[in-house]
């Protein structure tokens, strides 16, 4: 689909901030083409690219933005739709990191076992697949791991996920659907990248197939309508994202805002909603190995009233 214009940089963004100059500003209703990096800033090209030799930590998943959005608000809603997601190589890069992972120790969940081995995986991408060992091809699945607007007044790196959505690693930020985040600070200031080709749910390893990409997205704004957290629309579901730790308090705040959103949008009280969710609700998680945890709420819309 053929974009207004490119927005591109050789200044990407480490954290999601209110203070940063913005990089290009988009009016509501445009549509531009965003161009993104990897989460290793393309630093990795090889198995013997390891991260901690060629990674400048803490300085990882760069971000595209800060993009300033002309007449947003605090208290507005920023609207954006992924209208399209093209993988800008033919391989992906995955890693096993010391001491990241959903399956070691970490900072957080500090143990005296030895750190994983460091390991580096190189996979072509081919024929609309992800080509691994053993003849295993898994289906390309673009989405972007990371889309977000500014916190209302800290720096928070590029790493987390929050209520401002950020690192949240949900494949359901993908080519046709929407996004919805909440604007706290003047110009909504939107940031976007890791992109990648495909990811299981929770990304267990912590790092999924990850690419460099263009991505079209189209801007709205829903004027004096308040979000509390990332909102998500497909053809065929609504769905609420919430992310914190531990995962169960995560999933609660997906549900307590896809019921808020019900409620808000759609008629229901409270308890029609709870019980609408208890029965056919269903959730997924983004992932499990960022500071934050991320999970997914969601119901399908042939529940919903017509």
């Amino acid at each position: 689909m053929a974009a207004h214009r490119e927005i591109s940089t050789d200044r990407y963004s480490y954290v999601f901030s209110p203070y940063a100059e913005p990089i290009a500003s988009v009016r509501p209703g445009e549509t531009v083409t965003i161009v993104t990096e990897d989460a290793f800033e393309s630093r990795i090209t090889s198995p013997d690219d390891l991260p901690s030799q060629v990674l400048n930590f803490p300085f990882l998943n760069p971000q595209t933005g800060p993009i300033y959005v002309e007449g947003a608000e605090s208290g507005d809603t920023l609207v954006v739709e992924i209208l399209g997601i093209e993988l800008t190589r033919d391989w992906v890069a995955s890693a096993h990191i010391p001491f990241f992972g959903g399956l070691t120790g970490t900072a957080d969940t500090a143990l005296l076992s030895e750190p994983l081995p460091e390991r580096v995986f190189i996979y072509p991408l081919r024929d609309g697949h992800v080509e691994l060992p053993r003849g295993i091809r898994v289906p390309i699945h673009p989405f972007l791991g990371t889309m977000a607007t500014a916190p209302q007044i800290e720096a928070i790196a590029s790493l987390v996920p929050g209520d401002f959505g950020g690192n949240m690693d949900v494949p359901d930020t993908c080519v046709g659907n929407t996004v919805r985040l909440p604007v706290r600070v003047p110009g909504a200031l939107f940031y976007t990248g890791d992109a990648h080709a495909a990811q299981g749910d929770g990304e267990l390893c912590g790092v999924a197939c990850e690419v460099t990409a263009k991505v079209t997205l189209r801007f709205g704004l829903e004027k004096g309508k308040t979000i509390a957290w990332p909102r998500l629309e497909s053809p065929t579901e609504l769905m609420a994202v919430g992310s914190t730790r531990p995962l169960e308090d995560a999933a609660r705040i997906a549900w307590v805002e896809l019921i808020g959103w019900l409620v808000a949008d759609y008629g229901f009280d409270r308890w029609e909603a709870y019980q609408l969710l208890t029965h056919a609700g269903r959730m997924r998680v983004g992932n499990m190995v960022d500071p934050k945890y991320s999970m997914v709420a969601r119901i399908e819309k042939r529940f919903l009233p017509a």
